[in-house]
This record gives C-alpha cells, sequence and structure tokens, in this order.
C-alpha cells in the first residue's frame, strides 16, 4: 500500500479560469477515487519552508516570487520567468507553490525515515523550475527540493520523468551529482517545449554520464514508447542502483492531450505505472515516490491518475466508471467523458509509422551510447 499525500491548499496553486494547468484535474481525480470506493484518507503534509524552497533556488528568485505574491508583479519578474502568458502572477502564489512543495519534501522524508516506501504525492511534479526562473506553469521546484533532501540522507536518487514534456528544470539542477540519475522520456525539444533534452544532454562534470534522454517522435504510439522504455530504464536503474526512485507522472502524452503529440493509451499508462513500481522493488528497495505533473484534457487525466492511484494502492482496476460521477462531470465539462476507466480500444491514422518507430529506437540506442562511456570509465 502506499502513502497518499493530499491537502486543499493544493488547489490554491491556480493560474485562473483559463489556464490550462488547472486544480480542477485535482478535483475531478479525487472524486473519481471516491465515486470508485476508494476515498484518499491522505496524510496532510505541511507547508514547505522558506528554506525549504532555497534548497535549490536562488535568494532573488525567492524574494521576486515573494514581491508578486500580492499579486501585482514587480518590474523584475520578467526576468524571473513570472508574469508571462505560462506563469502569470496571482494573490499568495508563493503560499501555493510552498504548498505542493511541502508535500512533495514530506513524501522524501517520509521515505528516508523508512516510515513509507511507496509515496504517492497527488499534485507537484513542477519539473520545469530551475534554480532562477520559473516556466512551463512551474514556479517553485517541488521534486528538485525533494531529491535534495533525500541527498541531505545520502540516498542515490533515480528521477524518471514521463511527462510529455522534458524535465530540464530537474536535470539542470542536479547536473553535475553522480548520486543523482536524471532519466527523461518526451516528445523531442525539436516539436516541443521547453526545446532541451537532446541526447547529448548527459551531465557535467562528475555528473557526466547521470543524465539520459529519450527524445521521441511526435505521434509515438503506445508501443514504440514502450519499447524505448525498456530498452533505456531498466539497464539504466540495474547499473544505477539507486536508493530511491522518484518519477513524475505528467499524464500529457495520452492521445488526447492538446498541449502535445504523443499517442498514448491509458493501457499504455498502466503498463509505464506497473513497470515503476517493479523496477523500484527490483532496484529501490521498494522506495517510490511519485508525483503528478502535466495533464491537460481532464477526462484522460483524471482517468490515468487515478490509474496510478489504484495501482500504488494495489487495487483492483474497475472497467465501468460510476454512472452518477459521470453524470456530475459531464454537466461541468464540453467534452462527454468516456464512460470506462480505459480508453476504448482504437488504431491511429499516423503517416510513417515505421518512420517513427526506428527513429525512436535510434534516439534509444543513442542515450545508452551517450552514458555508456562515461559508466565504463566511473
Amino acid at each position: 500500500m502506499a502513502t497518499l499525500l493530499f491537502h486543499d491548499r493544493y488547489l490554491d496553486y491556480n493560474f485562473g479560469p483559463e489556464h490550462p494547468f488547472s486544480p480542477v484535474r485535482q478535483r475531478m481525480t479525487m472524486d473519481l477515487l471516491e465515486a470508485l470506493g476508494h476515498s484518499v484518507e491522505a496524510v496532510a503534509p505541511p507547508v514547505a519552508r522558506r528554506d525549504d524552497v532555497r534548497r535549490v533556488h536562488s535568494e532573488s528568485f525567492v524574494e521576486t516570487v515573494e514581491a508578486a505574491s500580492a499579486g501585482t508583479a514587480p518590474p523584475q519578474a520578467r526576468e524571473y520567468g513570472l508574469d508571462t502568458g505560462d506563469v502569470p502572477v496571482f494573490d499568495r502564489m508563493d503560499a501555493a507553490a510552498r504548498g505542493l512543495v511541502g508535500g512533495t519534501l514530506h513524501g522524501a522524508e517520509l521515505i528516508a525515515d523508512d516510515r513509507a516506501r511507496r509515496v504517492l504525492q497527488l499534485g507537484g511534479g513542477l519539473h520545469h523550475a530551475r534554480e532562477d526562473r520559473a516556466s512551463g506553469f512551474c514556479v517553485y521546484n517541488d521534486l528538485s527540493v525533494a531529491i535534495d533532501a533525500l541527498r541531505a540522507h545520502d540516498l542515490r536518487v533515480a528521477y524518471v520523468d514521463v511527462d510529455v514534456h522534458h524535465g530540464d528544470g530537474v536535470q539542470f539542477l542536479h547536473y553535475n551529482d553522480p548520486a543523482v540519475l536524471t532519466l527523461s522520456l518526451h516528445e523531442t525539444g525539436r516539436a516541443l517545449f521547453p526545446g532541451t533534452g537532446g541526447v547529448q544532454e548527459v551531465g557535467r562534470g562528475l555528473g557526466k554520464g547521470f543524465s539520459l534522454n529519450v527524445p521521441l517522435a511526435p505521434f509515438t504510439e503506445s508501443g514504440s514508447y514502450l519499447d524505448a522504455f525498456e530498452r533505456v530504464v531498466p539497464y539504466a536503474l540495474s547499473h544505477f542502483q539507486p536508493d530511491v526512485v522518484v518519477a513524475q507522472c505528467g499524464a500529457d502524452a495520452h492521445f488526447n492531450d492538446p498541449l502535445a503529440d504523443l499517442l498514448l493509451t491509458t493501457h499504455a499508462y498502466e503498463q509505464i505505472f506497473r513497470r515503476l513500481l517493479a523496477l523500484a522493488d527490483d532496484h529501490a528497495d521498494g522506495r517510490l515516490l511519485c508525483t503528478l505533473g502535466g495533464g491537460y484534457r481532464l477526462d484522460g487525466v483524471s482517468r490515468i491518475w487515478a490509474l496510478l492511484a489504484l495501482l500504488m494502492q494495489g487495487h483492483d482496476l474497475p472497467e465501468a466508471l460510476p454512472k452518477d460521477y459521470r453524470a456530475r462531470w459531464d454537466a461541468r465539462l464540453d467534452d462527454p467523458l468516456t464512460p470506462t476507466l480505459h480508453d476504448r480500444t482504437r488504431t491511429f491514422e499516423v503517416e510513417r509509422r515505421a518512420s517513427i518507430e526506428e527513429q525512436n529506437r535510434r534516439a534509444s540506442e543513442q542515450a545508452m551510447e551517450q552514458v555508456a562511456a562515461h559508466w565504463h570509465h566511473a
């Protein structure tokens, strides 16, 4: 069984009704779990302190976030990635962002103190935030704060990111640390924000060989994605032998997501999550900390995250979604909900399918080749 972390304050991280990074995604996921008879009896984590955030963020950046938290951007805000279309300022932004950081950090401390093996943080996953810059809907980097705390306990951390966007903030915040392996599978930066995550990004200094990137072609389907995952992730974890696996479980590689171009189904997500659980068992004594992340079509993201929660808790997966739940949310949303937890069986009309699959195989092989030379010299 997993320890689940949630607090209503997570919903305060809200850029406004038109912004895609909406707390409605979490409300809907929690409501679905309750409707399925698995009400989340979540541990309520503390809010992160200012000093916690400063573990990975610069003083000037934190000061700017604090100044923007009255709802009015200070003159220097844009230098720090704030007051943009992606990261508009809002009232009490600093406190809301620290609320999410506090959850992920608390999950890390539970694992480090041996009070939990599996932890699901039902929020966070803000993987784009840099040392001195907000980016891509992310103000503070909760994942890097948690990883830094695990490192303070002298634990080796493998970070696996399955969000459709490259986990650039986490990668670069730990780019020099040979005790943090960052591994990201994402749509290629040549086609998608943030434009990073090529196979040549392997780390710096002592950290060379401890960043792996698998950039995938637009319109990658489930089979090709899972093939890339299996070519890289098990071997990398076997070599690295982490004490803890931290996973960012963004749901935006789903075929229905409006902000990207991968074509994963919920069945693929089930396989990814089952593999993460098994790999953590095999290589990290079961220690696994998962967060949420991206995902912008409410029907898909709520089912994927409910799937994650059910699998982490060892529950059986239902076939149909409860009628009262569907009626409640159908009345609020423009699109009718899928009536089952999994997607209906479907095929995609993809041009150049063989070429895409070959491109992804090559990216997987190149990712391993790029780091193997550094591993052999370690």
